[in-house]
């Protein structure tokens, strides 16, 4: 019996498999054990065609495969390679020691390497079991690039690696290793697909949005149609803080399982922008499913979950979100497994004012009723808006915006202020898992949130004005701190609490409709 390491990925992590081959004397027959799915058993019919076609023997007897640990679910074609060694080496082909070695990759029927999903949490799982080395297909070079700590090295086919173990390892070929990328001058070179400088107007949205990029906070857009709202969250990519390697890296690992990863670069360099349709149903956007995929809100980990046209969507998809909102993560149960995935993003939403879109606009007038208008600002619960920090009326822009030819500021500049308010916020939140204002708990905003006589004031007036919620009132504080950020100011002045009370549009609206 020979036992081969490999990897098994369990939401976006990896885990260790021995695949243990025992080849016993009777009647030909190929069993597997160990919980594989369809991709896996079907693995059996590829593995033997390759060895064949590869010019080595298949052995005569009953060939028994187990992949351990059996409790866990086994899925996808990564097991092909290790299996295939294990055959080999059970008949003396590979006649080396793999005692060191890890193996992943699908087979062709040829005996080719086919590029495979979810190599990086694999190997950083290997080098969390200090399993020295590890033999991927060719095709996932540039994504292993970035770990540290492991020698990886990658084959185009089958006879590449039987090659390199079957004789002795001086006289054996060669297999490419792969070498550590730098991380930072590829960041230097990543390209951004829009600029906040094409933005006509907008002036307060883009104040806002700014705000928002600062402190992380999630934000929305309530305008008629054609007034910019969607460009306008386009950019907003474009002024949020440049990734961190280990953000890139998490990142990546979730790319990487979704089977979403640029071959290329072969890691994450702009932080993601996801946009699901309003049809998206409750699994494509919290993950799950048959074979247990990350869903949108885990794509825009690090990154940006932009939903066009909110009230539009379905009322449970939109409820699902409160979770990942407030603990930046989801859990998904069911009855087979539960898995957590990260969601750790900003969520930026637009919406019409009302159903024909042009409540409280100055160019048109509206035709809804006001229960009509209610029931249209009703889709969104109260306790999802009260989970979205800045409310931004964006009215339509006027010829002349449009037709001025003196560009804006570009979003480098704004995201230079971005990465210094960011800063300050990592000195301050330094001792803790917290780096951005959003996120600070209720002791943090009670420290770092403190006002003066007159803040409290105002404060206090706009809760009773406008029948603000507990939490709405801590999301103002939040805001109010990253203005501050954003001024260089290590208290929160009177008009950073006022700029930051007048981004809540929507408890306006809402008072307004119900008056």
């Amino acid at each position: 019996m020979i036992a081969i390491k490999s990897f098994g990925i369990t939401g976006v992590n990896g885990y260790i498999v021995d695949v243990e081959v025992d080849i016993a004397k009777g009647l030909p027959g190929y069993t597997l054990v160990g919980l594989p799915d369809n991709a896996v058993k079907e693995g059996k019919e590829r593995v033997k065609s390759a060895i064949l076609n590869c010019d080595y023997k298949f052995p005569i007897g009953n060939v028994i495969i187990n992949l351990a640990p059996a409790s866990a679910k086994k899925e996808g074609a990564i097991y092909d390679l290790p299996i295939a060694v294990g055959i080999l080496a059970n008949t003396r082909v590979i006649t080396k020691s793999l005692k060191d070695w890890a193996f992943l990759g699908e087979l062709s029927l040829n005996g080719e390497l086919r590029r495979v999903n979810g190599v990086l949490p694999a190997l950083l799982t290997a080098v969390e079991h200090k399993i020295k080395n590890v033999i991927i297909p060719t095709d996932n070079y540039n994504e292993a690039a970035f770990v540290s700590g492991i020698n990886v090295y990658t084959a185009r086919n089958l006879a590449d690696v039987v090659d390199y173990f079957a004789g002795d390892m001086i006289d054996a070929t060669p297999l490419c290793q792969v070498q550590t990328a730098n991380f930072e001058t590829l960041l230097a070179d990543a390209v951004y697909p829009c600029d906040m400088k094409y933005v006509r107007g907008q002036f307060v949205a883009k104040r806002a949005l700014e705000i928002a990029a600062a402190g992380g906070h999630n934000i929305i857009l309530i305008g008629p149609p054609g007034s910019g709202k969607t460009m306008l969250a386009k950019c907003f990519q474009t002024i949020l803080p440049p990734m961190t390697f280990n953000e890139s890296m998490e990142t990546t690992k979730i790319h990487s399982c979704a089977g979403l990863l640029d071959a290329e670069h072969g890691i994450v360099l702009t932080r993601p922008f996801r946009c699901p349709h309003h049809t998206a149903s409750t699994v494509s956007l919290a993950g799950g499913g048959k074979f247990a995929r990350p869903g949108e809100i885990s794509l825009a980990h690090n990154g940006v979950l932009f939903l066009d046209e909110m009230p539009e969507y379905n009322r449970g998809c939109l409820e699902l979100l409160r979770q990942p909102l407030e603990n930046h993560s989801i859990m998904i149960s069911r009855a087979a497994m539960t898995v957590e995935y990260p969601a750790s993003f900003v969520l930026v939403a637009s919406m019409n004012p009302c159903p024909c879109g042009y409540y409280g606009s100055r160019i048109k007038r509206c035709k809804c009723t006001q229960s009509k208008i209610q029931h249209y600002l009703g889709k969104i619960s109260g306790p999802l808006l009260d989970r979205i920090d800045l409310h931004i009326e964006v009215d339509q822009v006027t010829y002349n915006d449009l037709t001025n030819d003196k560009l804006a500021e570009d979003s480098a500049t704004i995201r230079k202020r971005v990465t210094a308010a960011r800063a300050i916020q990592n000195q301050r939140f330094a001792e803790t898992l917290i780096h951005n204002n959003a996120t600070m708990d209720a002791a943090m905003v009670k420290k770092y949130c403190k006002l003066s006589s007159e803040g409290e004031n105002i404060l206090k007036s706009a809760f009773e004005n406008l029948n603000l919620s507990a939490r709405a009132y801590t999301r103002i504080l939040k805001v109010a701190r990253t203005i501050a950020d954003l001024a260089g100011s290590p208290e929160i002045l009177p008009e950073h609490l006022t700029e930051a009370i007048s981004y809540r549009s929507l408890d306006r609206f809402n008072r307004g409709v119900n008056e």
